[in-house]
């Protein structure tokens, strides 16, 4: 690591970090990747409103979504007091540890939803699973790119922590193959893919966009492999033996 790099991981590690973002919002905040780009050329007919389950205030997906009315959820206190002193007024931030429990009453925020996006290191197919009936126009998750197209999902657990449960932080959440199922089984099917992995985007089945398919849609997470010296493969290798529910 350079020491740039360590230099950056120090602060932002520390109580200086809260005034470092607050500085870089006030500059202006992007995605990591695309997100934000493909999100805006798919819900320009949709209705104005998201729903945004785990963020950073200057990097979130729905960000391009300037005229929507909006909730960012996530359970980590600094991240919504930073996101409160950014944010504009038409959009939320609420601290929540989201569980099956709490997670319907967060879904029905808004009488009709326009934009949903879950990114949360952990129960992501759960959560999908538990909001699906709320018919977001536009859906927008995380998807595990180390499960390569396995039809795999972690198991559920509401205090899901994914550095807890493995060292690597490679396991959690689902594979492109079972977060495709699910929302096929539900009338979705999948338009897009964020540039650098990782992301994977749903519109209805009467959208006019093609459909793809999971080996056609999946990229290896560029920033995960750049970062751990890995590929895919690799990483897989390090968590096989770790439980899964497979989604049939």
């Amino acid at each position: 690591m350079s020491i740039r790099s360590r230099m950056h991981t120090l602060l932002r590690a520390s109580p200086l970090r809260y005034y470092y973002h607050l500085i870089k919002g006030q500059i202006g905040g992007a995605p990591q990747s695309d997100e934000s780009v493909i999100l805006s050329r798919i819900a320009g007919q949709c209705p104005r409103t998201f729903l945004e389950f785990g963020f950073h205030p200057t990097e979130y997906n729905c960000i391009g979504l300037r005229d929507f009315q909006g909730l960012l959820v996530d359970g980590d206190a600094q991240t919504v007091r930073l996101a409160r002193s950014l944010l504009p007024k038409h959009i939320e931030a609420r601290q929540s540890f989201i569980t099956l429990d709490n997670i319907n009453n967060l879904g029905t925020h808004f009488p009709t939803l326009g934009v949903l996006s879950i990114d949360v290191d952990g129960n992501d197919y759960w959560f999908l699973n538990a909001l699906l009936p709320v018919r977001p126009t536009v859906i927008a998750v995380e998807y595990n790119a180390s499960f390569g197209l396995h039809p795999i999902t972690v198991p559920y657990d509401p205090s899901f922590d994914r550095k807890q449960k493995h060292d690597s932080g490679w396991y959690h959440g689902a594979s492109i193959t079972a977060l495709t199922k699910l929302c096929k089984d539900q009338g979705y099917k999948p338009v897009a893919v964020s540039a650098a992995g990782g992301n994977v985007f749903f519109l209805p089945q009467s959208s006019d966009l093609p459909e793809l398919e999971p080996a056609q849609a999946y990229r290896e997470s560029t920033l995960r492999n750049r970062w751990s010296g890995t590929t895919a493969k690799d990483q897989w290798e390090r968590v096989k033996h770790m439980p899964f529910v497979d989604v049939p």
